[in-house]
């Protein structure tokens, strides 16, 4: 079978679509599959062109049996709806044309957040005759007005018409959480087509590492209880609350020992510089997004992994996908989202939730888990038993075979006809 997969996000960026994505599709080349992504060249969140490529109009290189075609985009930063648009416009021109010179495949995948890719992919699926699947990671153009990046206005109800439509014309939904599923059926989607197939984590990548004393010494860290938020710093991440958190601790007998260490990159990034070093919180460490391979050292650092959205009733129906690396990792997680995920910290028992955007209660939880040392490596005992149901590997081959059944063989082509008799 051979699978055609757009999507804005692949590696070397190190964001959770370009990981899934790249895990799946290994996946599917390990299985026998043949498997073309179609992509931009790798410049997020900065929107600059990573080192090694340039934005030419088409690139072409092999990732682990991947064929991977990169096209040119209008590039520009995670930030502002306008250019941002731009930039999802200029791939969904540039990834269709790139798809329709792709040999003929069984299937077209698109996948979200944002659906313009998805627009990409249905067009291909019409013109080259293929089943077309929608991968929903998020409810794009919901989140953006949630975020109040866009108010209510008639461009954006005509995107949520766009984005019905997508879903209608798709031969199935695969959404990541079920969630998404329920909120598609309320609109009016046919369930029978939606699938679910969760974010997972590569247990080959995150599984216990040991600290590394060297990386911790370069940056401060010997000695301390490191609290930790990994990924990108955007508009939805409320990360103020991460930085009031860092100075309520200042006053607690404990939280000498605390650090808070905020790795990555994204809009609000160089505000929050700001507003941490207007509070004088001397122990915040910002640091810039690592190269993928290093990553798990990172992690390793952390004895506790703060996950946090903003209070919103659109962001109940997301998992962050650093949930599981947390588990795969044995890091017990401080769960600032309320929602379905927060239903798998409690349940598998891997952290301790918290109300989203609430300061004293993540410093709370926090405190708690710096007094009570046995509570806290039940929690990381459980973190490393829940993380084989959420391995990527598992997944992979299930939505492996969702896109089996909706592949449509090519026709063969007619015998020759024999020889008279």
């Amino acid at each position: 079978m051979h699978i055609l997969f757009l999507t804005d996000n692949f590696p070397p960026e190190v964001n959770a679509p370009a990981s899934r994505t790249f895990e799946h599709c290994r996946e599917w080349v390990r299985a026998g599959h043949r498997v073309t992504v179609i992509t931009g060249v790798p410049n997020f969140p900065k929107g600059a062109v990573f080192q090694g490529y340039r934005n030419w109009p088409w690139q072409r290189e092999r990732m682990d049996g991947i064929e991977v075609v990169r096209v040119w985009t209008y590039i520009t930063a995670n930030a502002g709806v306008v250019k941002r648009t731009l930039d999802y416009l200029s791939f969904m021109v540039t990834g269709c044309l790139a798809g329709l010179v792709q040999r003929r495949p069984d299937v077209i995948v698109g996948t979200s957040p944002q659906f313009f890719t998805n627009c990409a992919a249905w067009v291909l699926s019409v013109v080259r005759w293929r089943p077309f699947v929608f991968e929903l990671r998020d409810l794009w153009p919901e989140s953006i007005k949630t975020v109040g990046a866009m108010q209510d206005s008639p461009a954006l109800r005509l995107l949520e018409r766009l984005e019905l439509f997508l879903y209608r014309k798709a031969a199935v939904v695969v959404a990541v959480t079920e969630s998404f599923k329920r909120n598609l059926i309320g609109r009016g989607i046919d369930g029978d087509k939606i699938r679910v197939v969760t974010n997972g984590v590569d247990l080959s990548r995150f599984q216990p590492l040991a600290h590394d004393p060297e990386l911790a010494e370069r940056l401060g860290l010997t000695g301390a209880f490191v609290a930790g938020y990994i990924g990108t710093h955007g508009m939805a991440h409320a990360l103020g609350t991460v930085l009031e958190a860092a100075r309520l601790m200042r006053e607690s007998p404990e939280g000498g020992r605390v650090r808070f260490v905020l790795l990555g990159d994204g809009a609000q990034k160089a505000a929050l510089k700001a507003q941490a070093l207007a509070m004088g919180l001397d122990n915040v460490l910002f640091l810039d997004t690592v190269p993928k391979e290093e990553v798990p050292h990172y992690w390793s650092l952390l004895d506790v992994s703060i996950i946090h959205l903003r209070k919103a009733e659109n962001f109940t129906q997301v998992i962050p996908s650093k949930l599981f690396e947390c588990m795969g990792m044995g890091i017990p997680v401080l769960h600032g989202v309320a929602g379905e995920s927060a239903e798998i910290v409690r349940r598998d028992a891997v952290g301790l939730c918290f109300e989203p955007e609430n300061a004293q209660a993540l410093c709370d939880g926090l405190l708690r888990l710096v007094r009570d040392r046995a509570w806290y490596e039940r929690l990381r005992a459980n973190g490393l038993a829940a993380a084989p149901g959420f391995d990527r590997t598992v997944l992979a081959n299930r939505l492996l075979g969702i896109l089996e059944g909706v592949a449509r063989p090519l026709p063969r082509p007619a015998p020759a006809p024999g020889p008279s008799p």
